[in-house]
C-alpha cells in the first residue's frame, strides 16, 4: 500500500524540522514537503502531489486561514489539517478554519516538560488524523449502507423524552452549527452536548453556537441547574455529568482520567444521563473518530431511551456513530439534515410507538 504523502506548512524552522522526523519515522507516511508559509506551499503542492497538509495557523506573508482559503478554491477535497496553538487565538482562528472547510485539527505541544513528551503530543495529535483524512475519508470496514445495518427492534414504547445528550468528535463544530440552530427556543427539554476539544476550544465554540441558535448556548459550569431550551457544551479537559438533587437536576464536571482516551468523554455523560433520567433521554451519536459514546449509548438503551446516530454519507469521519449503528443500538441512522427534525419529532410526540415514526 503506498504511504500517505504530507506536506508540512510552519513558519518556524524547529517544528517543521521535528514534525517531519516523527512523521516519517512512521511506515505509513512519507513527508514530500515542507514549507515556510502558505504562499511556498501553494507553489509546492502541484509539484509534490501531497495526500494531506498540515497547516499552521499564525505564518507571516500569507496566514493559515488565506492558506486554507486558497487551497479550497483549488483542491476543494484535499484534507487539511490545521495545527494550531492552544491559546484564545490560535483557538479562534482553528474555529474560523473549520468553518472555511479544514479537515480537522491537532492543538501544539505547550509545557509538556520534556522532548519525548512533546513528540509523543505530536505523534498522538497528528498521526492518526492523518492517516484518517490521507488514506481517504470514511474508511470503515464495516456495512455502508443502512439497509446492510442492523437497527434497534421498533415495536417498543418510548417514555416521555426529558433530555437530549449529543456526543460528536471530528467535524463536530459544523455539524453542530448546522444541527442546533434548527432546534426551536421551545424544544422544551435541555440538551447536553460533548465535543471533543481542548479547555478554551470549546468556550468559544459556545459563544459562536450561541449567537447562531434559537436555544441558549454556554459551556458547562459545574452546578447549573438543567432547564428546557439550554444547551450545555462539556468543558475541554473536565467529564460532564448530571446529578438529579431533590426536585431539579445539576451538572457536574470533574477531572476523572480519559475514557477512549477522551476527557471530556461521551460515555461518562450517556452513563449519568441513563442512571439519572432513564427512558426519558435520546442519545445523539454524529460525526467523529473512535467508539465514544458505544457504552453510553448501550446503558441509554438498557434503560429504555432511545438512541439516533448520523448516517456514513453525512459524517465527516463514520467512526463513533458507525460503531453505534453497527452494534444494532440506534433505533434510527439519519443524516445530519434530518436529525434536528427528527429529534423535535421524538421529543415533541412521545407515547407514540416507533413504527409509527
Amino acid at each position: 500500500m503506498p504511504k500517505i504523502r504530507v506536506l508540512i506548512v510552519d513558519d518556524a524552522v524547529v517544528v517543521r524540522s521535528r514534525v517531519s522526523k516523527i512523521l516519517s519515522s512512521d511506515p505509513e507516511l512519507e513527508v514530500v514537503g515542507v514549507a515556510a508559509n502558505g504562499r511556498i506551499a501553494l507553489a509546492k503542492i502541484p509539484h509534490v502531489n501531497p495526500d494531506a497538509i498540515v497547516l499552521d495557523v499564525e505564518m507571516p506573508d500569507m496566514n493559515g486561514l488565506e492558506t486554507l482559503t486558497a487551497i479550497r478554491e483549488i483542491y476543494p477535497n484535499l484534507p487539511v489539517i490545521m495545527f494550531s496553538t492552544a491559546t484564545y487565538t490560535g483557538a479562534t482562528a482553528t474555529l474560523e478554519a473549520l468553518s472555511l472547510g479544514a479537515s480537522d485539527y491537532a492543538t501544539k505541544p505547550s509545557n509538556l516538560g520534556s522532548v519525548e513528551a512533546t513528540n509523543q503530543h505530536i505523534r498522538e495529535e497528528l498521526i492518526p488524523k492523518i492517516k484518517v483524512f490521507g488514506a481517504g475519508n470514511n474508511l470503515v470496514s464495516s456495512p455502508s449502507t443502512i439497509s446492510d445495518l442492523v437497527v434497534a427492534p421498533v415495536d417498543r414504547r418510548i417514555e416521555q423524552v426529558d433530555v437530549v445528550a449529543i456526543g460528536v468528535s471530528t467535524g463536530g463544530p459544523n455539524a453542530l452549527t448546522k444541527l442546533l440552530p434548527a432546534l426551536p427556543a421551545d424544544i422544551g427539554v435541555p440538551i447536553l452536548i460533548v465535543q471533543h476539544m481542548p479547555a478554551m476550544f470549546t468556550k468559544l465554540l459556545a459563544e459562536r453556537l450561541a449567537s447562531k441558535c434559537q436555544i441558549r448556548v454556554d459551556e458547562a459550569v459545574s452546578g447549573a441547574i438543567l432547564e428546557p431550551g439550554q444547551a450545555w457544551i462539556a468543558p475541554g479537559d473536565f467529564h460532564m455529568v448530571v446529578q438529579r438533587q431533590k426536585d431539579v437536576v445539576r451538572l457536574l464536571t470533574h477531572q476523572a482520567p480519559p475514557e477512549n482516551s477522551c476527557r471530556p468523554s461521551v460515555d461518562v455523560l450517556l452513563r449519568s444521563v441513563a442512571q439519572v433520567y432513564g427512558g426519558k433521554a435520546i442519545a445523539v451519536i454524529l460525526t467523529g473518530m473512535g467508539q465514544d459514546g458505544l457504552h453510553g449509548c448501550k446503558c441509554i438503551r438498557e434503560a429504555g431511551g432511545q438512541v439516533l446516530a448520523q448516517d456514513k454519507a453525512s459524517s465527516v469521519v463514520w467512526g463513533m456513530p458507525s460503531f453505534v449503528a453497527n452494534a444494532g443500538l440506534a433505533d434510527k441512522i439519519l443524516s445530519l439534515d434530518q436529525m434536528a427534525s427528527e429529534i423535535i419529532r421524538r421529543v415533541r410526540y412521545n407515547q407514540v410507538p416507533l413504527s409509527g415514526l
